[in-house]
């Protein structure tokens, strides 16, 4: 982001490339590093900024090592309903982002570029289409871009639902084998990558591993795009180096507007943070003991005066009515946790609904199509640990006065899409 930073506007294409010099596209190496890309990316320890967090070097490895013509899908569907990294990111240097998808083509010897974002995001669709234009007219590029706009869902931004679209099917989750790097778009080996993986490519590309890693720690270097809301003063997307404190990013928002309850980290599917764990650094490692992960990035402060549980239902209530519904977690499990979680946030539990929520919350991970049902678990589970003393409050008490407050959390309404494709 330094780039927009110093001038506040987008970069033309021209004014991009003298501000980062020509890409280097043909000899898919690393100009500063003279490493193949997939070792020059695997020695800077970029990892992919989608939620999942694989290391970027072994997903091109694994791609370039299948036999045959390949191609590259750049995911900019950002389905999390509370982040806004990728659509910022794409709004003020679009050019990193296809630089990146570029890159990584001619790397792993592809000859299309498939671009996906959301058919409800109009503007958006324009600033790409416009960028990609600027660079047609200058053929710059040595693979073919194109522009897709697909059925907007929680679930159709995972990597599969883009392949399965692409082919011409569902934007649905694919479960069963082969992996994308194996036959994904057109049967031919696939290379996923999130918008601002590749942004952060690009840039590693031109400048090499040892200056992607001056930020962020040695063991999970670089920034992340973090989109932090909720109950502070300037929310909106930062570019934060890892291994920040919580606390110091929610600081870089302009700070609390008043006391904190707890934080959602992660997203809709990440994990609810009593404020005692605000000092914890913004990484894998430190979170992972607290069940937690950076996940999209996404930082939401939640006030005081607001009821976790009640904005818990609300989220839960959301995921089950955006899962593709092809599998039991996702058809029975997750209505059902979401149901039970309405009840217990209304005051209106018996006594067997916490055993009863508690089990099956246990039986959602690991047994999805896809990672949808894990990351409703995570957060129920989160909730139920985080708001610990409300739980005891709706079931013993009934409705806890916080719960009467407007919401705070972005969710929209829990209704099915209209249509996959």
């Amino acid at each position: 982001m330094a780039g927009w930073h110093a001038t506040g506007r987008p970069a033309a294409l021209a004014e991009h490339l003298r501000r980062y010099g020509s890409p280097p596209f043909t000899s898919a190496t690393v100009s500063r590093a003279s490493l193949p890309l997939a070792d020059a990316v695997a020695a800077a320890g970029l990892t992919g900024r989608g939620g999942a967090g694989f290391p970027t070097g072994r997903k091109l490895g694994a791609v370039t090592a299948r036999r045959g013509r390949c191609v590259v899908v750049v995911n900019a569907m950002e389905s999390e309903p509370a982040s806004r990294k990728d659509q910022f990111l794409i709004a003020v240097a679009p050019h990193l982002v296809l630089d990146g998808a570029v890159l990584a083509a001619t790397s792993v010897g592809a000859d299309t570029v498939h671009v996906c974002l959301p058919r409800d995001r109009p503007t958006q669709y324009r600033q790409l289409h416009a960028a990609m234009d600027e660079r047609l007219r200058t053929r710059l590029d040595p693979v073919r871009l194109r522009l897709h706009a697909l059925s907007p869902s929680y679930v159709s931004s995972e990597s599969t639902s883009l392949v399965r679209w692409l082919n011409g099917g569902p934007a649905r989750p694919q479960g069963s084998p082969p992996r994308t790097a194996e036959r994904g778009v057109g049967r031919r080996p696939t290379l996923v990558h999130n918008a601002e993986t590749l942004a952060h490519l690009a840039l590693i590309a031109r400048y090499g591993p040892a200056w992607f890693r001056q930020t962020g720690t040695p063991d999970e270097p670089g920034t992340l795009l973090v989109t932090v809301s909720g109950a502070v003063r300037t929310p909106g997307v930062l570019e934060e180096a890892l291994g920040t404190p919580l606390a110091t990013v929610l600081d870089h928002a302009g700070g609390a507007t008043q006391p904190l309850r707890a934080v959602l980290l992660g997203g809709f599917a990440g994990t609810w943070l009593p404020t005692e764990h605000l000092r914890t650094p913004l990484t894998r490692h430190d979170l992972a003991p607290l069940g937690a992960a950076p996940g999209a990035g996404v930082l939401i402060a939640l006030p005081e005066a607001s009821c976790g549980l009640t904005e818990t239902a609300r989220i839960l209530a959301y995921l089950a009515a955006h899962s593709a519904r092809q599998c039991g977690p996702c058809h029975l499990g997750l209505p059902a946790v979401a149901e039970d979680f309405t009840v217990l946030a209304t005051g209106r539990a018996d006594a067997a609904l916490l055993s009863r929520l508690r089990r099956r919350v246990g039986l959602l991970p690991d047994r999805g199509a896809c990672r949808h049902p894990d990351g409703a678990a995570r957060l129920a589970a989160s909730a139920l640990h985080a708001f610990a003393r409300d739980v005891d409050q709706h079931l013993a008490h009934g409705i806890c006065p916080a719960a009467d407050q407007p919401p705070r959390l972005p969710v929209p309404p829990a209704t099915a899409p209209e249509t996959w494709r």
